[in-house]
């Protein structure tokens, strides 16, 4: 979502002030091309991301030994980029059309679940660093605070918090007229300065304060096996732990790099003049991708999810025993852990394996 700019693909595609007084010539003199890659890039990168966070989904629930701390978190982070993969066909349609034909409701409605959308994403990885941090550095703590049922705790507020950081979304996004006749999705602020603002607060809430906190969380770690070094039980730990930690921390680099150009287009466009039109919207697309890149992920560092993956596109779960070899490996797990000790975890004893883009909203949230 662009907090520039509205859903505006009559005058201008994203990242511009809704009252900007801008030459809309050069953008139509773009060649008709765009019309075909924007809104195909847009169904691929839809396509993807349903795809993958409806197998992590999947995989998730399906099997038991996949209802970790650390998994359940990861769920949320799926939930979130599955439901704003369903807007995206809106977000293409009006890129294709260069204006906004769902009316009103949707416009408030597709903004507000690209905007949460966001901020949940980010808070999730936030909550997932945090994660990490307590399973390396207290790991006696951790049997206590990283269970299935505390995380599901902590989802919910995730999702309340997004929910009141977006309120300024769902009060002021609405449809306005385009200087073309047409219909824009838009950001109607009071003032001109509230556009400003929102990039500023967008970029503060949804990237530089949990990016912040995501490095802390991984500097303490650092520091902490530095300073443990080889004592008794502490290599086998970091062994069963190192896959996970390194798979969140690479989720986390990748969101940093698709979201990174985002906001600096977003802020450039306040502090000096709006960026190219085409690259804005590139941009503006490479962070939506983020949304379908994590399952990618997975798969790749994650053991469990590479073969709960395979099951599904192998179709090996029409097999009889598997689901029985899930629910075998969980209830190993549980009977070690009662004789493990706080210091030597077994592997299997471990608990857990525009801003908007638009302006407007290009469609990640921030109008300026």
């Amino acid at each position: 979502m662009d907090f520039n700019e509205s859903l505006d693909y009559g005058s201008y595609p994203t990242g511009l002030p809704y009252n900007t007084s801008m030459d809309y010539e050069d953008y139509y003199q773009e060649p008709d091309a765009s019309k075909i890659i924007i809104p195909s890039i847009y169904a691929l990168v839809c396509c993807v991301g349903l795809t993958g966070n409806a197998m992590v989904i999947y995989v998730i629930l399906k099997y038991a030994k996949m209802k970790t701390a650390t998994n359940i978190y990861i769920l949320n982070l799926a939930i979130a980029d599955e439901l704003f993969m369903l807007s995206v066909p809106f977000l293409a349609t009006s890129a294709a059309v260069r204006h906004w034909p769902f009316g009103s409701l949707m416009c408030r409605l597709v903004l507000s679940v690209d905007g949460i959308n966001m901020f949940t994403s980010i808070f999730c990885l936030t909550v997932l660093s945090v994660d990490r941090y307590v399973a390396v550095v207290h790991p006696i703590k951790a049997a206590r605070y990283r269970r299935p049922t505390v995380a599901k705790v902590v989802n919910v507020c995730v999702w309340g918090l997004s929910l009141v950081v977006i309120l300024p979304i769902i009060i002021f996004a609405d449809t306005v007229p385009a200087q073309d006749g047409g219909v824009d999705c838009n950001f109607l602020w009071p003032e001109a300065v509230w556009s400003e603002a929102f990039v500023i607060y967008t970029f503060l809430l949804g990237f530089l304060l949990p990016v912040g906190a995501i490095c802390l969380c991984y500097c303490l770690m650092v520091a902490r096996m530095r300073a443990v070094g080889l004592k008794a039980g502490w290599l086998q730990r970091r062994r069963s732990e190192k896959k996970i930690t390194r798979m969140v921390l690479l989720v986390v680099a990748v969101f940093v790099l698709c979201w990174m150009p985002f906001y600096i287009v977003q802020l450039v466009s306040v502090f000096h003049r709006p960026p190219d039109p085409m690259v804005t919207q590139l941009f503006v697309i490479l962070s939506y991708a983020n949304s379908g890149a994590n399952p990618i992920l997975y798969g790749f560092v994650s053991d469990n999810f590479r073969r709960s993956f395979q099951r599904i596109v192998c179709f090996r779960w029409l097999e009889p025993g598997l689901d029985a070899e899930q629910v075998d490996y969980c209830a190993v797990a549980l009977k070690r852990q009662t004789t493990c000790g706080p210091l030597d975890f077994p592997k299997d004893c471990m608990a857990s394996d525009m801003v908007f883009r638009n302006g407007t909203y290009t469609s990640r949230t921030t109008t300026v």
